[in-house]
């Protein structure tokens, strides 16, 4: 099975059906069981808030439940794992040092992509995913499948 990790930006253009995104993250979450989400855990953090904050914004009753819901059932799902451990934490620090002007959750979704041998998805380039970072990990982005 193939396995990839996933940056939350792919799962904001997947609740987010305006986005330019949306079929290409939709793509990538209706094939779970095809494919295994690995995930590092402050991504469920960041995920439920994005969802939240964003279902708020546009009036949504429950939004904070309504994240809660999304991000309860994406760990529940048997393709997705999640993903906490010492040697995670460290290499994301390490990752972090190196390439400091990255998030601290980006540097988490690189550092799986490395330890577990997967390819990270991310929903565009930025400014802080240089070409040395591109070079040194297998990165995709939805973009690239606009």
């Amino acid at each position: 099975m193939l396995r990839i990790t996933v940056d939350t930006g792919v799962f904001i253009d997947y609740i987010d059906k305006k986005s330019p995104y949306h079929r290409q993250a939709r793509a990538i979450i209706d094939s779970l069981g095809k494919i295994e989400i690995l995930l590092p855990s402050i991504s469920l953090a960041e995920i439920c808030y994005v969802i939240a904050r964003i279902l708020g914004e546009i009036g949504a009753q429950d939004a904070v439940d309504k994240a809660v819901e999304f991000v309860t059932w994406l760990c529940g799902h048997p393709a997705v794992s999640i993903v906490n451990d010492l040697d995670l934490h460290i290499e994301a620090a390490k990752i972090k040092l190196r390439y400091n002007e990255m998030t601290l959750s980006d540097c988490y979704v690189l550092a799986v992509s490395k330890l577990k041998h997967c390819k990270a998805v991310f929903r565009k380039r930025n400014k802080f995913i240089s070409k040395e970072i591109e070079d040194n990990f297998e990165i995709l982005f939805l973009e690239d499948y606009y």
